[in-house]
């Protein structure tokens, strides 16, 4: 990448990466922990529908998902006397994990937050290992504390609001990273423990 560069056109010189803002999402997502049986399983189904069927969100989450079924239907589903046909086994797993992400957003904000001392991410820069030499940049991964952007970078995730991720990120490559944070406007992944 020529120097001075701004780096919006990752491709340009064939770097490869995604913008900050969707390595963000990526690290939220990978918080969320929940039910390991695959929905095709005995267990796995079951679980998933005493989970949604336990509370009027999940109720909405399967709504929300396309599973348009009689009351009798469900009934026979939680009975374990019928098995939900493969689109709506789809659904449901759909409905489960759209309805795990909104029960854990607080959690996740108070995890990430860590009582205002923020969370330590890693950020790997993008892959130039296909870039012609005379257009790489020197770039190492960095290693930077956020704090104050949590909150609102996880309302953007959860309302799957990309244009509010990639402005969280560049908030804080701009507030941490110096002269040099647009070389990681576009990132090979973001890490971190929380």
């Amino acid at each position: 990448m020529a120097s001075g560069s701004r780096w919006r056109d990752l491709g340009a010189f064939r770097a490869r990466g995604v913008h900050g803002g969707v390595a963000l999402a990526e690290g939220i997502d990978r918080m969320v922990t929940g039910i390991e049986s695959p929905v095709d399983s005995e267990r796995g189904l079951a679980a998933r529908l005493r989970y949604l069927t336990a509370s009027d969100a999940g109720y909405e989450a399967m709504d929300r998902a396309g599973v348009h079924v009689h009351p009798r239907t469900l009934i026979a589903w939680l009975a374990e006397e019928q098995t939900p046909s493969k689109a709506n086994l789809a659904r449901l797993d759909a409905a489960y994990w759209d309805l795990r992400r909104h029960n854990v957003v607080a959690d996740l904000k108070r995890r990430l937050n860590n009582r205002g001392r923020g969370t330590r991410i890693e950020i790997d820069p993008a892959d130039q290992s296909r870039v012609d030499r005379r257009h790489q940049r020197d770039l190492e991964t960095r290693s930077v504390n956020v704090r104050g952007m949590w909150d609102r970078a996880v309302d953007a995730w959860i309302a799957e609001d990309t244009e509010e991720l990639e402005a969280v990120w560049d908030d804080i490559i701009q507030s941490t990273l110096g002269t040099d944070w647009d070389a990681y406007t576009h990132v090979s992944s973001i890490g971190w423990a929380a």
